[in-house]
């Protein structure tokens, strides 16, 4: 596998970490639990993507340098 694999995995994995901390539940009505743990899935994927782009991007250029 490609280290820019690794990288989205590990960040994926960092950012459903931190977004596990914010209770998403108040923004919700009662009993939507599915819905609340669905946005946590999709606001880590979309994190995990940009930080793992950002330190792909970072990396490269500093390859350059």
């Amino acid at each position: 596998m490609n280290y820019k694999t690794y990288i989205y995995i590990i960040s994926v994995l960092l950012s459903t970490f931190a977004l596990s901390g914010i209770n998403f539940n108040n923004f919700f009505k009662k009993n939507k639990i599915i819905e609340s743990r669905l946005l946590i899935i999709l606001f880590s994927l979309a994190l995990g993507y940009l930080v793992g782009t950002f330190v792909i991007t970072f990396i490269e250029l500093s390859k350059i340098i």
